[in-house]
């Protein structure tokens, strides 16, 4: 593929819902412009962009994939994004290396909260994009009750530049507004007729409408047409571009992934109606800077996979400058420089080596020591540092154990990897729990990221439900005696401290304090006693959890000169200390989140009724955009282990949260009393 500049270059993200066929669109978009030599099947496994054995295996893209195309003396880098929420990371990395959104949806009344996220995304990223309605071909296709749903929702920006020729079965062209023309067939074998009689005047109509949007996109054209003028056919496509461009125009296009129609004039419509990378200038600092290839070198990388035979590839978005096989770079966001090895144009699952990446083009570079998706790569004069993508938090969480004792021996390398590729996925150990937990957007992802492990690099794990980080402290001050006697007939064992407990402030801590006077223990066994204490508040005295908040004086006690050890006042703290709990009122306590929860507005009431039941406690409500609604909470982390699918039930995918730990409260007594018998459940099957 020969290098083009920024002005003969379109990147474009292929977004939308899950299943509304953006896969199959780009097999034909590929076919049609040559790329490939036959369509593949999303059914058969054999498509350019869902190559991984998961995407395979579970029909639907779980990563994004880049797949460039020559069309007319252009360049199309088009980008297939996954649509399932659990992949929006892919979709908000995506987004900030895009010069335009082609947002595909289904001919259907109701748009699907996959095309909603894409708007939004879009809309952040101030991306202009248009709308490709698929699947006219479908029985149950209703092309003109969607487009009632855009204009209701968006207003005047929803433009119609084609109609469809034929409705559900019968579909079998489009009408294009532009040309006034009839573009029948599909892929490479589309032929062009004229407007049929019985569409004449529906076409003027709308090409009217499709002018009246062209000329509110450029200020002359505008004068032009309000003097009472037409606008020519390069006119109007000028003006949709202006428009489009600056988001008041949002074109619609159409025709089914599944037969190829209307894609031609897809591809058509990409190049003259979507801007180049020259009028998306990017930003450094608040100062806007032009995609000069001659410039300081920016380079951005979007998006990062972990091959476990080839290593790491990063794709790259060349925003100024030009990057160069065996150049060195500075990675400014690590402060250090890479060698540029090797620089590929990625094509799906193959790359085609090349070695000059201009300003505008997207590449992709292998073997990077320590570049992540995020990174900007620069020279050490330009040190040009562009903004990081903005990924969302996780939502879902489990808790993962190696099967084996050899997939213990190579999970932290598996996981490194894994979290190296995919930004919205989080590791931790759980020092409370001594559970390992893997956390991400949802059950679709986790379970995509285990069957990687699997597939990938070998390690097989088990799962569980990821345990609640409770803690136990006390209410009131109590004192106790530990002693501590054994005699065994040769040495014996003995120990003897009193202890005081006292309660501090939430989040206070654990404060240990020497009282004692006159030796009544030696100071060389202090140290052993607040060791027993700090043992026993590690492992809880009520339910097994540990304890915090509590301040703890040793004030007296005795010894034996023979028969008293370090050991013997270790365990003698231990017992004073938890018999001075059980009479200090002891509580357990439970981690608090700040649920804020944005539901579309018709679901309002369900989401408030079900956060009730959580034991939530409401906090307030307040608009949150168009027809949206944030309702904020306090809700216990025990109660939301699954709320992710249980809130996409209730909103139909469309509500999301963010959890935020806010603070520790008292679990009330009901629920103590089950974690008591839980725990000494599993200390009875422990002893058996």
């Amino acid at each position: 593929m020969k290098q083009y500049t920024p002005d003969l270059i379109r990147n474009v993200a292929i977004v939308g819902h899950g299943g509304s066929g953006k896969t199959m669109l780009i097999e034909h978009m590929l076919f049609t412009a040559g790329a490939t030599e036959r369509v593949g099947s999303v059914e058969a496994g054999n498509t350019q962009s869902d190559y991984d054995q998961l995407e395979v295996k579970r029909k639907i893209s779980v990563s994004a994939s880049v797949l460039p195309i020559e069309w007319h003396d252009h360049k199309i880098n088009i980008i297939d994004v996954p649509g399932y929420p659990d992949f929006i990371g892919d979709l908000a990395g995506v987004a900030r290396v895009v010069d335009a959104m082609i947002i595909v949806c289904e001919a259907k009344r109701d748009l699907d909260v996959g095309f909603d996220l894409a708007w939004e995304m879009a809309e952040k990223e101030n991306l202009p994009r248009c709308i490709f309605i698929n699947k006219l071909e479908r029985d149950n296709a209703d092309y003109e009750g969607l487009i009632d749903t855009l204009h209701q929702r968006y207003g005047r920006k929803i433009v119609n530049v084609q109609i469809p020729i034929g409705k559900q079965s019968l579909f079998s062209g489009v009408l294009d507004l532009l040309n006034m023309k009839v573009y029948k067939g599909k892929d490479r074998g589309v032929e062009v007729e004229e407007i049929p009689a019985d569409y004449s005047d529906l076409a003027a109509e709308r090409r009217e409408k499709m002018m009246d949007a062209a000329a509110e996109g450029d200020d002359e054209l505008a004068m032009k047409y309000l003097e009472g003028e037409s606008l020519t056919s390069e006119e109007i496509e000028h003006g949709l571009l202006e428009g489009t461009k600056n988001g008041k125009v949002v074109p619609v296009l159409l025709g089914s992934a599944a037969t190829g129609i209307g894609v031609a004039t897809l591809l058509d419509r990409i190049i003259g109606e979507l801007p180049s990378p020259l009028y998306h200038p990017f930003t450094v600092n608040g100062e806007k800077m032009p995609e000069d290839p001659a410039g300081p070198l920016a380079a951005f990388v979007f998006k990062t996979t972990a091959d476990p035979y080839v290593g790491k590839i990063n794709y790259v978005r060349v925003f100024s400058g030009t990057l160069k096989a065996d150049d060195v770079v500075l990675n400014i966001n690590r402060e250090r420089d890479e060698k540029v090895h090797n620089l590929f144009t990625p094509h799906g699952k193959t790359q085609e080596p090349c070695t000059v990446v201009p300003a505008g083009d997207i590449c992709a570079v292998a073997k990077l020591q320590d570049t992540h998706t995020g990174d900007t790569l620069t020279t050490a004069k330009a040190k040009i540092q562009l903004d990081p993508v903005d990924f969302p938090e996780p939502i879902y969480r489990v808790a993962i154990k190696p099967a084996t004792k050899a997939d213990e021996d190579k999970l932290g390398n598996a996981i490194h990897r894994l979290l190296e590729e995919d930004p919205t996925l989080r590791y931790v150990r759980d020092a409370n729990t001594h559970q390992e937990i893997l956390e991400g957007m949802g059950d679709i992802h986790i379970e995509t990221c285990i069957e990687k492990l699997k597939g990938r690099f070998g390690v097989s794990v088990t799962t569980g439900e990821a345990k609640v980080p409770y803690k136990e402290t006390i209410k009131v001050a109590a004192k106790a005696q530990g002693r501590f006697k054994r005699q065994t007939g040769g040495k014996g064992q003995y120990g003897d401290c009193w202890l005081e407990l006292t309660p501090q402030s939430r989040g206070e801590g654990f404060t240990f304090e020497n009282k004692v006077v006159g030796g009544s223990i030696p100071k060389n066994y202090i140290p052993a006693v607040e060791k027993g204490v700090i043992e026993t508040m590690t492992k809880g005295f009520l339910a097994g959890f540990p304890v915090v908040d509590v301040k703890v004086s040793v004030y007296d006690g005795s010894y034996h000169d023979v028969d008293s050890s370090e050991q013997a006042f270790k365990t003698a703290a231990s017992l004073g200390f938890k018999a001075a709990a059980a009479k200090a009122q002891p509580v357990l306590l439970e981690p608090i989140m700040q649920l804020d929860v944005e539901v579309p507005d018709d679901s309002v009431g369900d989401v408030v009724g079900d956060l009730n039941t959580r034991r939530g406690q409401m906090q307030g409500m307040e608009p949150s955009g168009p027809g949206k609604t944030k309702v904020s909470a306090l809700v216990p982390l025990a109660t939301i282990g699954s709320y992710a699918l249980v809130l996409r039930s209730l909103t139909k995918g469309r509500g999301r949260f963010r959890a935020t730990m806010s603070r520790y409260d008292e679990v009330p007594h009901n629920e103590t009393q089950a974690l008591i018998k839980a725990f000494e459940a599993t200390k009875k099957d422990d002893e058996d």
